[in-house]
């Protein structure tokens, strides 16, 4: 049984930094393109950053290329996601998620893809 469960999440003010991990069990971590995403209340799941299974390729949406940096630790079988200059626009529910199918990759991130997901971690970004 797969089971992915993130943390780090929390209140930090605009401007500021913070750091999400993702533990991923039941699966061969170095075998799956893993992603996160977000869902801000009354907007759809978008894909935030995509990393293939083994990190040598990397996905980040217009809307945090250059803040974000996605990383993931397969001797941990751990994601992460650093976040940096954070604005109030990207409060939101952060999921994290592995692809479905080993060695799969296809850009941009679509959620249908994505198999197997967390149960969210909450960023609220203050003014």
């Amino acid at each position: 049984q797969v089971q992915v469960v993130e943390s780090g999440g929390g209140l930090v003010q605009a401007g500021g930094s913070l750091r999400l991990s993702c533990t991923a069990s039941g699966l061969t971590f170095d075998d799956y393109a893993m992603g996160w995403f977000r869902q801000a209340p009354g907007k759809e799941r978008e894909g935030v950053s995509c990393i293939s299974w083994r990190g040598g390729s990397t996905y980040y949406a217009d809307s945090v290329k250059g803040r974000f940096t996605i990383s993931r630790d397969n001797a941990k079988n751990t994601l992460y996601l650093q976040m940096n200059s954070l604005s109030p626009e990207d409060t939101a529910m952060y999921y994290c998620a592995a692809d479905g199918r080993p060695r799969h990759w296809l850009l941009p991130p679509m959620r249908r893809f994505y198999d197997y997901w967390g149960q969210g971690t909450q960023v609220t970004v203050s003014s």
